[in-house]
């Protein structure tokens, strides 16, 4: 979410930044304008991502199984837009990497490729992903990785959750079972650089949960 950063200061964080990760500022819908964009910083990659060229939407198993990670269903789709002469136009064609822990905690790694792929944007900008909602692990809150891919450029960062929605979610099974007391938003110093404007509150689902993620890449 993004919170009352005008376009002046929009600006100054682009010029010390270079090419910025960039979200659609929500006070430019519906007013028939071209949407303003306001920084969305990138984040560490971390030590987890696997580059495993997993073209596929679907990411809860490993590649030719049928069983999926436990956990509630969670439908993840990114808007990618591109910043260009002060608008905002879709971006087709961009690689969009998602990679998360399971519900105890847990990465895949090498032998094992559950909860890792990526998707192609197509031409409105979208790439859709069924996965589950993350768990958590030490030292850090839950979060999803991603990272998006045009050529010549790439762009790395990561997803937090609303704590409410998190509350309810790690209240049931399998969640609960871990016994693992989760580090909150603010207790996680990644968060405290930026990841308020990285904060995604998923709606139920079904069974499960459904939220989209937008952003804009500055070339």
């Amino acid at each position: 979410m993004i919170h009352g950063m005008t376009r002046r200061e929009a600006v100054a964080l682009m010029g010390l930044s270079g090419a910025a990760l960039l979200a659609r500022h929500a006070a430019a819908q519906g007013t028939g304008r071209v949407p303003a964009c306001v920084v969305r910083p990138q984040q560490t990659e971390g030590p987890f991502f696997i580059d495993e060229k997993l073209n596929r939407s679907d990411i809860r198993s490993n590649p030719g199984r049928s069983d999926t990670r436990p956990g509630a269903s969670l439908e993840l789709a990114f808007a990618v837009s591109r910043l260009s002469g002060g608008a905002c136009a879709p971006l087709g064609g961009a690689q969009v990497d998602v990679w998360h822990c399971d519900a105890s905690g847990a990465y895949s790694d090498g032998a094992q490729k559950f909860l890792r792929g990526y998707q192609v944007t197509d031409g409105t900008g979208a790439a859709r992903f069924v996965t589950i909602y993350p768990g958590a692990y030490g030292g850090r809150a839950v979060h999803i990785h991603f990272k998006i891919r045009v050529p010549g450029q790439e762009y790395t960062s990561q997803i937090y959750f609303d704590e409410a929605v998190t509350d309810r979610v790690f209240a049931v099974e399998p969640y609960a079972r871990t016994g693992q007391r989760r580090l909150r938003n603010e207790g996680d110093g990644l968060f405290r650089s930026g990841g308020r404007q990285l904060l995604v509150s998923p709606t139920p689902s079904g069974a499960g949960y459904t939220t989209t993620f937008e952003l804009a890449l500055s070339t």
